[in-house]
């Protein structure tokens, strides 16, 4: 068997072993944060680094469907005013503060400040479920979009985010159709790409809560095809993410 085959046929183990954690974990296996919120009927509370296009459609969904979410950025009267919008489980920070505050983590910022993002808050996103929508673009990012694009973007960002539970999400879709996808549930699917079932399982009920139907591409080394440009790239029905999906190496 040549070491095509093998790959192939780990990357399949690895997804049926993955998925079927994602599905099935027991009570009693799951992490603290998604046992606790299952026990007492509570949602997780999320800390957004970023809150631009897509941290912003993304949180303001979450908002929507009762999690507690915290934005932070750069331009914090945008934050507020975001919060202000959607009301009471809205709340506005530092970085710092909603890295803190978040039970998941979601990062999206461009992707030249992504090194120094994993630096100064390696100690809040430690041991963490970090969702990772960064992706690099050589014309906006330079030199560490092109070592990202080479690495594959997935091990990339699992490396800058050092010590996260990185699981990498909502990159190839659009941001407009990210706060809508809850009208129609389930007719989109999310490919992500991820090393810990845990993570991957927690990641999985946050997109089903907001319309999408999350499917499992494969490890790290798979988050190089979850960037514009790719196969997998655009709205597409779960089935068919699934069917690329099972075509790439």
């Amino acid at each position: 068997m040549n070491s095509d085959s093998v790959t192939k046929q780990n990357r399949r183990r690895f997804l049926k072993l993955a998925g079927a954690a994602a599905a099935t974990l027991p009570l009693n296996t799951m992490p603290l944060v998604l046992r606790a919120a299952s026990a007492a009927g509570d949602k997780m509370k999320i800390g957004i680094i970023g809150s631009g296009k897509v941290g912003g459609a993304i949180g303001s969904v979450w908002v929507q469907a009762g999690y507690d979410a915290m934005f932070s950025s750069r331009d914090i009267e945008h934050d507020k005013a975001l919060a202000d919008r959607l009301g009471a489980n809205a709340f506005v920070g530092t970085p710092r503060e909603a890295a803190a505050f978040g039970e998941v983590v979601m990062i999206s910022v461009p992707y030249h400040a992504l090194p120094g993002v994993g630096k100064d808050l390696a100690d809040q996103i430690k041991g963490k479920v970090v969702i990772d929508t960064c992706n690099p673009f050589t014309f906006r990012d330079g030199e560490i979009a092109t070592w990202a694009r080479e690495r594959g973007a997935g091990v990339a960002s699992a490396e800058l985010l050092s010590g996260a539970r990185v699981v990498r999400a909502f990159n190839a879709v659009s941001y407009r159709c990210m706060g809508v996808a809850y009208k129609q549930p389930g007719q989109f699917g999310m490919p992500i790409a991820g090393e810990d079932a845990n993570a991957i399982a927690v990641a999985s009920r946050l997109i089903r809560d907001i319309g999408y139907e999350p499917v499992l591409v494969g490890g790290n080394e798979m988050g190089k095809y979850l960037v514009p440009g790719t196969r997998l790239a655009g709205e597409r029905a779960p089935d068919e993410i699934r069917k690329i999906a099972a075509t790439l190496d």
